[in-house]
């Protein structure tokens, strides 16, 4: 357990926030799951485009899935703290900034990871946000611009500075993207230069790889992304691994079948009919996936045009999973 701001974080595994991906349906099954906190996708600081629908969809909350996390991105120091007001006033307990999006239209625009390279800017960006709310201000970087200019410590000293409350570290550079291997080495500095909590972000897609992490570079918590598309039960096999050395199995097919169907159902209520359909793709696409089945399910699925059908087909191929599983055994 440790703390960001008055808020007791349970659990030292974290959903990292992911554009398209941690909705509020998706967080809801990771907090469930054991994702000791969950935030937000990213949202754009200029809040004359909060009027669309996919920006209302981003601000949606849920008082049961608290603290409640909403992340902003940009590179205004006052458009960034007027966002973090707004946010506030939608429920926000904890504003995360995003510094560490490798994304080329975000930093096109000078915001995520490329605010690295202007390290006055990024004091001006965080003073101004936790000067703006009476609620805890988080930052998320990458360790640097390139592996040449890797400062990600000066930026997390100055975070700390001016009153940061917890740092995400992803273990690679901007230039990396999502590609090599995340190296820890540069987050086990940080940890020993700041006394904010710093968590572990960047390759993490099982329990023994989560407490390898934390081992090695004394993290706070470990931040999980895409190591939990189509299984967030990895919450629950990561937290249970840290806190008592249990290695929990994969869920049961019925196991399974539970966690999808209600995932595909709140999507459906969420979004509504036409959307909610068409977002179920690839949330089932990644279930099935993790199951290894052939892609014809998918292909199948895809093609599906109602919320009534989908369903219907979880169903039906559950049971014939279930089948072939009882069959074998």
């Amino acid at each position: 357990m440790f703390n960001i701001g008055p808020y007791a974080i349970d659990s030292r595994v974290l959903l990292a926030p992911m554009a398209g991906v941690t909705d509020l349906p998706f967080r809801s099954i990771c907090r469930k799951m054991g994702a000791g906190l969950v935030t937000s996708e990213m949202l754009s600081s200029d809040t004359r485009l909060w009027q669309s629908d996919k920006s209302r969809n981003r601000l949606a909350v849920a008082e049961d899935i608290g603290p409640i996390s909403i992340q902003i991105a940009g590179s205004e120091p006052q458009m960034m703290a007027d966002a973090a007001r707004a946010c506030a006033e939608q429920g926000a307990q904890i504003i995360d900034i995003n510094m560490g999006c490798p994304a080329k239209k975000v930093c096109k625009k000078l915001a995520g990871s490329a605010l690295l390279k202007d390290e006055a800017l990024v004091k001006n960006i965080l003073q101004a946000v936790v000067q703006s709310v009476d609620v805890p201000v988080t930052l998320k970087i990458r360790t640097g611009w390139d592996t040449q200019n890797k400062n990600a410590i000066q930026i997390a000293k100055i975070a700390e500075n001016e009153g940061i409350q917890a740092l995400t570290v992803h273990g690679r550079t901007r230039a990396c993207r999502f590609n090599g291997e995340a190296e820890y080495d540069t987050i086990a500095e940080i940890v020993d230069n700041v006394n904010i909590p710093v968590v572990a972000n960047g390759d993490i897609k099982s329990a023994e790889k989560a407490k390898e992490v934390i081992t090695y570079t004394s993290a706070a918590a470990v931040m999980i992304g895409r190591g939990a598309w189509g299984r967030p039960w990895i919450f629950k096999q990561v937290k249970e691994y840290l806190e008592d050395d249990t290695l929990s199995t994969q869920p049961s097919i019925k196991q399974i079948k539970t966690i999808v169907l209600e995932h595909i159902e709140a999507l459906h209520a969420f979004y509504g009919e036409f959307m909610g359909v068409r977002i179920a793709r690839k949330h089932f696409t990644w279930y099935v996936q993790q199951l290894s089945v052939s892609n014809s399910t998918t292909k199948n699925f895809n093609q599906l045009e109602t919320s009534t059908s989908q369903i219907s087909a979880v169903q039906e191929f559950f049971a014939r999973l279930n089948y072939h599983e009882e069959k074998a055994a």
